[in-house]
């Protein structure tokens, strides 16, 4: 009997299981991820970057579903030409242990977009009409840029002569055509900002671009691991038309709402409050956020330090490791972050904080390492006979002699480790780990100055902090044996 009570409590514990629901880096998808994240009572992780970064975190399990567009799923997922059916992506998903269903009813496909005035002046209204102007300013988004269905199959499509642009923020491009320093950019068609910068959209007169329907990509286990949440999901399907989806994009990025505001919306309700400085910097979750930081700063340097003077030693005391070891961080650091974050994301199968601590701890290394090398190499051949003069053991020596000359080096090692690793924390929060960063991605999302500088500044500051708190200790500690 109590055999079957401890089942029946183990199948309840698992069917009270939040679902976890992410989203990309962008309005919309911050917009979406809270409408589902609600209706199914679940839990958000927002903003976790592009395509490649969700996706690795949904096949990982760290995620159960998110929103996302067929388009894009037959282009980039599954490498299917035209416009398939949810039943030939299903097909082709299958393999991958995903799924995607629930069509939220509105249509979001990419675009390219001019100032009216600048089109009409060129005599520009399709996308064809491109190619007479090789000398236009492109500013096309990172993803769009490298996406099969992006710059790359357009610019054949249209036989395109101007070169590959370098990529700009989807948010940060909006100004940039604004102010006339790019001329054409690329838009989702349900994007706030298109009416209040007067842009043109470009008829797709050669329909390059699928249908972008916007459905949930979820893994296949969901509709039965999550009945409710599932179920929840389903009477979201054709809810959301064209115009609603607007709408609240435009509370979020032009009448300064927060996503959770703006997502409110579709309920039906309506919350008042414009972004602050002050509000939005002492916000409810500055506490947490800040916790977030210190555990991800502290954690990854304490490691750093246990793993970076012992390679620093072993490469002051074995000249032929000395060069593999310096090469190997050396290179480590050289790695585009975002880059080590989808890597990790998928060895060790979840996004969050442990993928940003082995990252953070990999990039904390190359500081420590490199002056522990420095300070034990520069110590001068007659302190090291002095100390052999004494009787002292090698050990004895490096302890007692060798590693208190050379503290000041090791110190500053640390502390540039741990100062750098503050800023690189910030980046952490594009795959789900806290942070300050979650407000620099959200601002950098809605191209909000008062978001970002609410966590860009306690960013910087606690920077400072870091710095000022090593320099203390440094003037009131030290190594050498009273």
């Amino acid at each position: 009997m109590k055999f079957v009570l401890l089942i029946v409590f183990a199948c309840a514990a698992h069917a009270e299981d939040p679902v976890h629901v992410g989203s990309k880096r962008f309005t919309e998808s911050y917009i979406l991820g809270e409408i589902l994240a609600r209706a199914a009572g679940g839990e958000h992780r927002p903003g976790l970057g592009n395509t490649g970064i969700v996706l690795a975190a949904l096949k990982a399990g760290a995620i159960d579903v998110y929103p996302e567009y067929t388009g894009t799923i037959a282009a980039e997922i599954v490498r299917l030409p035209g416009n398939p059916d949810l039943e030939q992506l299903n097909a082709a998903l299958a393999p991958q242990g995903l799924a995607a269903g629930v069509r939220l009813g509105f249509n979001n496909t990419y675009a390219l977009a001019m100032r009216e005035e600048r089109a009409q002046a060129l005599g520009i209204a399709k996308l064809s009409d491109l190619a007479r102007h090789p000398g236009l300013k492109f500013g096309l988004s990172q993803e769009f840029i490298g996406r099969a269905d992006g710059w790359p199959g357009l610019k054949r499509a249209y036989g395109l002569p101007q070169p590959t642009p370098s990529g700009l923020d989807h948010g940060l491009a909006y100004e940039a055509i604004g102010a006339g320093r790019i001329e054409v950019m690329d838009v989702y068609t349900t994007d706030a900002k298109i009416e209040r910068y007067r842009l043109r959209v470009l008829e797709d007169d050669r329909h390059f671009f699928p249908r972008y329907d916007a459905v949930l990509l979820y893994r296949a286990e969901v509709p039965r691991r999550f009945p409710t949440a599932f179920a929840a999901f389903k009477k979201l399907e054709g809810r959301i038309d064209e115009r609603q989806m607007i709408r609240m994009n435009a509370a979020a990025e032009l009448e300064g709402k927060s996503f959770v505001d703006a997502a409110a919306l579709f309920a039906g309700e309506t919350r008042s409050g414009e972004r602050k400085f002050l509000s939005t910097l002492f916000g409810a979750d500055f506490w947490r956020l800040t916790r977030e930081h210190l555990v991800l700063v502290l954690v990854s340097l304490a490691a750093s330090i246990v793993v970076g003077i012992p390679l620093g030693i072993a490469a002051a005391k074995l000249p032929r490791a000395a060069q593999p070891i310096l090469g190997a961080v050396g290179v480590i650091q050289t790695v585009p972050s975002l880059a080590l974050f989808a890597f990790l994301i998928a060895l060790v199968g979840t996004i969050g904080v442990v993928p940003a601590l082995i990252a953070l701890f990999l990039y904390a290394l190359l500081p420590i390492v490199r002056n522990t090398h420095a300070g034990l190499t520069a110590i001068s051949r007659g302190m090291r006979q002095a100390a052999m003069a004494l009787g002292l053991e090698a050990g004895e020596r490096l302890w007692l002699v060798e590693l208190p000359l050379a503290a000041p080096s090791i110190l500053a090692g640390i502390k540039t480790s741990a100062v750098i690793n503050v800023g690189t924390a910030t980046i952490a929060a594009f795959i789900g780990a806290g942070g300050y960063g979650e407000r620099i991605a959200s601002g950098l999302a809605l191209n909000d100055n008062v978001t970002l500088l609410a966590g860009a500044i306690p960013a910087a500051a606690l920077a400072l902090l870091v710095q000022a708190a090593f320099e203390l200790g440094e003037k009131r500690f030290t190594w050498l044996p009273r």
